[in-house]
């Protein structure tokens, strides 16, 4: 099937009218809504709390390096098991693995709410409180990672591949309208008795309801294995060649490695990208407060603001440009690469609110190029056998970045504010000279 540009369409709209089946996919706009909403949720409280958290790090008197430090735990074990519970989709459904990342998501983001607010109120002392949110986040980082394993997975598997990138790139916009809801809700959600911590109890109740609409509405995904299983063995005496017996009775060789060759070049350039990203958003806030003078308490109206206007130009790239001009996953890393390096520099020198603002949107939305663009490419390049596989490395590969970056990032901030963008840019420069020829 050719692939269709309507940019609406994989939201479940065209021409004002809803739609019952996307374009090129098995699925229904139900169903793609709802594995949205599973992205949006835990994107939408991730970004809330990077708004919220130079606010409350300067407020609780610690070291902006131990911001990052307290993420590096989470970051650390997503990177662990995301391709684990992704090899187990397989398996178990992806459907399985959606819930229980949506499940790490709720506890973890209402134990980090506890904490922080415990620590704000004077209840345990900074260190201590930083100790414990790093340990209560890890819990996001074990098993929230299974909802974007699970649902690029589940996606991959009902999608034909030439309308693949337009649909991974669609479900992947949700982190961009997530990081525009979040920073745009979170002061709204600063409220008396919770103050700063109100965003993050506000989104662990949006989680849940998001958990009860995919257990009750999306299709479990297992039932179509086992019925692929019996197809299988109902043919004992015929010589099995068909696609669907040969994808039932492979999922055991669904192992891959990222030093794979059909895929090595796609997770590296990811991971190069990623890891800019990472130590961009953690500076960013703090860089904002720094450069304006602003006071800690009341700051995450304008951090907020400057995460909005990134967030609105990843969804620019990934609704917009991207659909529009139907690049493929080799253009969009190389000139995603190339308009987030320009704009990583616009940010270091800004001086104002408003520059801050559209520097931040131009560096974003090339990082709204980049992180399809590998994902894609990724997944084209292995077969539908392997895409429980290839989409916990990609999973991996996002969680990997926020591992070391932020702390990296911080911790050269601290020593030089311009230090973090040099090296952002000089990443992401790389990226061009490196695969320039070889993607």
């Amino acid at each position: 099937m050719a692939l269709t540009r309507k940019p609406a369409a994989p939201m479940g709209w065209a021409m004002g009218k809803p739609i019952g089946k996307i374009a090129g996919s098995a699925l229904t706009t139900r169903q793609f809504v709802l594995l949205f909403s599973a992205m949006l949720v835990t994107a939408t409280g991730n970004t809330a709390l990077q708004s919220v958290m130079p606010s409350i790090g300067r407020s609780l008197g610690i070291a902006d390096v131990w911001i990052g430090v307290a993420f590096t735990s989470s970051a650390l074990a997503w990177v662990i098991f995301a391709p684990i519970w992704a090899r187990q989709s397989d398996h178990r459904g992806r459907k399985t693995l959606i819930l229980l990342g949506l499940v790490g998501f709720v506890v973890s983001t209402l134990l980090c709410g506890i904490v922080l607010l415990g620590g704000l109120r004077g209840v345990m002392g900074a260190g201590v409180t930083m100790v414990a949110f790093a340990l209560v986040r890890m819990l996001y980082g074990i098993f929230g990672c299974a909802t974007p394993a699970g649902t690029q997975a589940y996606l991959a598997a009902k999608t034909r591949r030439g309308a693949r990138t337009t649909a991974l790139s669609n479900l992947s916009a949700s982190f961009g309208l997530g990081t525009v809801i979040g920073p745009a809700l979170a002061p709204l959600f600063v409220l008396p008795f919770l103050g700063l911590t109100g965003p993050l109890f506000m989104f662990a109740l949006a989680g849940m309801l998001v958990f009860a609409a995919v257990w009750l509405q999306l299709p479990d995904d297992r039932d179509r294995l086992r019925r692929a299983k019996a197809a299988a063995m109902a043919f004992p005496a015929a010589s099995p060649t068909g696609a669907s017996v040969r994808a039932a009775t492979s999922e055991g060789k669904a192992t891959l490695r990222w030093s794979d060759s059909r895929i090595r070049d796609w997770i590296v350039s990811g991971a190069i990208t990623n890891n800019a990203l990472a130590a961009l958003l953690t500076v960013v806030g703090f860089h904002t407060i720094d450069r304006l003078a602003l006071d800690p308490v009341g700051a995450e109206q304008q951090v907020g603001l400057v995460l909005m206007a990134g967030a609105a130009a990843t969804l620019v790239a990934q609704w917009g440009l991207i659909p529009r001009f139907g690049w493929g996953p080799r253009t969009l890393v190389l000139l995603g690469s190339a308009i987030a390096l320009a704009g990583t520099l616009a940010v270091m020198v800004a001086g104002s609110l408003m520059g801050l603002v559209l520097a931040y949107g131009l560096a974003c939305l090339g990082f709204g190029l980049t992180r399809p663009g590998f994902t894609a490419g990724a997944s084209l390049a292995v077969p539908l056998t392997e895409q429980g596989a290839v989409a916990g490395l990609t999973t991996s590969v996002n969680g990997f970045a926020f591992v070391f970056a932020p702390t990296l990032g911080l911790a050269l901030y601290g020593f030089a504010p311009s230090a973090p963008f040099l090296l952002c840019a000089g990443l992401l420069g790389a990226t061009l000279l490196l695969y320039r020829g070889r993607l």
